[in-house]
Parts: C-alpha cells; structure tokens; sequence
C-alpha cells in the first residue's frame, strides 16, 4: 500500500509543470499529403493562410522535390511557398533530410535508390547544403528541422536506410555550419520514442501526439495516457539531459487508417477521427504542457470541407482565430 502511495506522489510531482495560458498554435502542412487526396496543394496552402489565418508553419523542403533529377535543382515549390509565408507575416519551421512528415516517412528521389551508403549520403549533403544556403536569410524562418523522427526506426523500415547516428550528427552539424544563427529542432515519437537521442541533438524538441492509433495486430486503439504523461517526460528529460524549448511538433487531428485516407469511405474516416474526437484531442494537447503546438492534418480538413463535413475547418478556424 504505501509503495502504491509513493509512487502516486512521486508521479504527482515529476507531472507538475505549469501549462501555458496562450498556446501558438501552427500547421504541418504537406504539398504530398495534399496530392494523396487529390487536392490542389495550391489552393490547400492558400486557404490556410487566408481563410484559416495560420502563421505558423511546419513545412518540409522534400529532397524528391528539390532535387529530381541528379544535380538538377528545382526550387520551384519550395520558393512559393516560403514566399507566401512571408507575404503572409508568417513563420516557418522548414524540414530537411530524408525522412520528413508524410507517408511513407521517406521522400528521397527515385534516383537516388540504387546508390549506395556513401554515395547517397554525399548526396544528401549536397542536397541539404543547397536548400539552407537558400533560405537561411529569410526573417521568418523560426528552426531547421533536421530529419523526423530519426530515432524511431521501427517505423517505416520499407523506405528508409537503416538509420546511422554519425552520419544524423553531420546532417545537424552541417546545418549548423551553414547557418549558426537559427535552431535545430530534432524530433521524436510522443509515445513510443526514447526522447533520449533526440532530445540531446537538437536545439529544440520537438514531440508528436497521436492519441488514436490502428495496429494491424490490436486493430483500433486510444493510448492509455494522459497529458501528464507528456509532462512527466519533459521533466526527466530536462532534468537528466538539460533543460531545453519543448513544442509539440506533431498534433495528430486527422484519423490513422490502415490504406489511404482517399481510399476509405467517409463513414469510416470519421469514425477514426470525429468532430467530437478533433475536439477532444485539442483539449488533451492543451494540458501537455506545450506552449507551442502545429496541428497535422490540415489537407484532411480541407478535403472534408470538399465532401460535406466542414466542421474540422470550421474547427480549426476557431482555433486560429484566437491565436492572433
């Protein structure tokens, strides 16, 4: 019994931290995603700037993009959006590397593929190089993110190289080099990651929050967590890894399926992710301690509004109203 007590008080107390009163809120946005569902990822990246007002964003300078053709550059989506944002008055998080947010997790050029280790890894450099001496002089640039989730190798093995911490820390320290100005922000999974590599790489953490899962084994589940489960991690990591800026990365508000959101019907898309769900997990991520939050799953949104289902937009219009 009193082993019971110690523990809950012990709990109680690695939970405490003081939950912001003003949130910044901001979107993941991804031309890919945009794509997937058959969306103008134009008009998509428009209307969140207009309609929703966002000014905060977490985007991702894709390598198949940039580069896709062997040495031949194409700055083409990446120059629009950057310079939208800043027509806008809003900020950026920009993404580099191999691995960045989207299925399926990594987005390198097809022909990239056969070259071997150190060949693909010079590549990659030169790919990384290219895109920071771009547009590390723009004022509305907040971080670099270096890789996604580069620690959580359990995930998407299919289309990733198995994961090199030496050749991670060149990546951080070549984007450092280039432009020793803005921070690294290195991220993990909320709740299967270690936090332990990531944490210690970056400038900045930065963790996602996927309440709602599916498991081809289980098959639907809710993680048994609380907020206070995010708080306690923030505490030890800063206590045993150094105190450091925390932002919740990666707020899952769209549903996790097992094919293509596109390919399943509407019914069982939201019975994934309602308007009851959306609402309830921007409440959650409000109590985790996060001042800074970018929601995922802005192109679902807009993609419901196209099949009758405005309320996540409507949502998130709310949302975003009262961050100004």
């Amino acid at each position: 019994m009193w082993v019971i007590i110690i523990l809950f008080l012990l709990f109680s107390a690695l939970s405490f931290r003081v939950i912001p009163k003003n949130i910044t809120y901001g979107v993941s946005f991804s031309k890919l995603h945009s794509e997937e569902l058959g969306l103008p990822w134009k008009k998509v990246y428009l209307a969140l700037l207009g309609d929703l007002q966002v000014k905060n964003f977490r985007l991702s300078a894709y390598w198949q993009d940039v580069e896709p053709k062997d040495g031949v550059f194409d700055f083409t989506v990446a120059d629009y959006q950057m310079e939208k944002a800043k027509e806008n008055n809003a900020k950026v998080i920009l993404g580099v590397g191999r691995r960045l947010p989207g299925w399926p997790e990594c987005h390198a050029p097809e022909w990239e593929w056969p070259l071997s280790k150190d060949a693909s890894e010079t590549k990659q450099l030169q790919y990384i190089e290219k895109v920071v001496d771009r547009y590390k002089n723009y004022g509305n640039i907040t971080y670099w993110q270096v890789e996604n989730e580069a620690y959580f190798t359990v995930f998407a093995k299919d289309w990733c190289r198995p994961f090199d911490e030496a050749f991670f820390q060149k990546e951080i320290a070549l984007v450092k080099k280039l432009d020793p100005v803005h921070p690294i922000l290195v991220t993990d999974s909320g709740e299967l990651g270690g936090w332990w590599g990531a944490w210690k790489s970056g400038d900045v953490f930065g963790s996602s929050l996927y309440l709602y899962a599916w498991n081809k084994i289980i098959g639907p589940l809710r993680y048994p967590i609380t907020p206070a489960f995010y708080r306690v991690r923030q505490n030890v990591s800063s206590v045993l890894l150094g105190n450091k800026k925390a932002i919740l990365s990666e707020l899952g508000l769209e549903p996790w399926l097992l094919t293509p959101i596109k390919d399943a019907p509407i019914a069982t898309q939201l019975s994934r992710m309602d308007i009851n769900k959306f609402n309830s997990m921007v409440s959650f991520a409000k109590d985790t301690g996060f001042g800074e939050q970018y929601l995922w799953g802005a192109e679902w949104w807009y993609y419901m509004k196209q099949n009758g289902h405005p309320e996540f937009w409507d949502a998130a219009k709310g949302i975003f109203s009262g961050n100004k």
